[in-house]
């Protein structure tokens, strides 16, 4: 057996299930990070639904404050006009200013009574506002009780991925350049399996049939030899 051979095919295997694992561990990163952000969003969602609740309790605020402002308007002028009723000379003066006094009053009714219906939406909107209120801080505080729990979780994993990231590249330094872009050629043809095992003259990586012969020549591990289906680097383990 060709020493070299089987070290350069022993650190292949080495590197394999160093890039296994950390593709595992970005995987399971990556969907407790998605978890992260879709809480974020929800949250988002609930804040945005919350100040749209808000802008609207504003908007009807500001109703009631320019009817308040504008009965107050409409009374100042029946006020005026009673008072120039008294001093009026004429009857044709006085009808006028009748007929003004009982404009102003219809126009002073109706907006009373608009006014008595936005009191009604204002006082219901403040309910709304405040019950979202209270569900917006209860959310806020579960999100981000829910969210430092993924970050310890992935903590872990994150201080593994380092760890292997460091042995990824040590180990691939001590490859040929020409095996190491051959293994990764390989590699990403098969999702990230570019070695694989030989057992009962069987390919574990595609778990077809090897021909006798390249079993054969596997087993001396004189030459480095690849799948006829798959194209990866093909080792044998004694399993006596």
């Amino acid at each position: 057996m060709n020493q070299t051979l089987k070290k350069q095919i022993d650190t292949l295997v080495q590197l394999q299930k160093i890039e296994l694992e950390m593709n595992q561990l970005r995987q399971a990163v990556e969907k407790v990070e998605n978890e992260k952000k879709d809480l974020a969003v929800r949250l988002t969602a609930f804040e945005s639904a919350l100040d749209a609740e808000k802008q609207a309790l504003e908007q009807i605020q500001q109703q009631c404050t320019d009817l308040e402002k504008e009965i107050q308007v409409v009374n100042d002028r029946i006020i005026k006009s009673n008072e120039t009723l008294r001093m009026v000379k004429t009857n044709k003066e006085y009808q006028v200013l009748l007929r003004e006094v009982d404009d102003n009053k219809k126009r002073k009714n109706s907006l009373e009574d608009h006014v008595l219906t936005l009191y009604e939406q204002r006082e219901a909107a403040e309910i709304r506002v405040n019950e979202s209120q209270s569900q917006f801080l209860q959310l806020k505080e579960q999100v981000q009780a829910e969210q430092a729990k993924i970050d310890e979780q992935t903590l872990g994993d994150k201080g593994r991925l380092s760890v292997l990231e460091e042995q990824q590249q040590s180990t691939g330094n001590s490859l040929d350049p020409a095996l190491l872009t051959r293994f990764r050629r390989i590699a990403k043809m098969n999702q990230g399996q570019a070695v694989a095992r030989v057992s009962n003259e069987t390919c574990m990586g595609c778990f077809m049939n090897v021909p006798p012969q390249l079993c054969i020549e596997v087993q001396r591990g004189n030459q480095m030899i690849s799948c006829p289906q798959c194209s990866r680097i093909l080792y044998h383990i004694d399993e006596r």
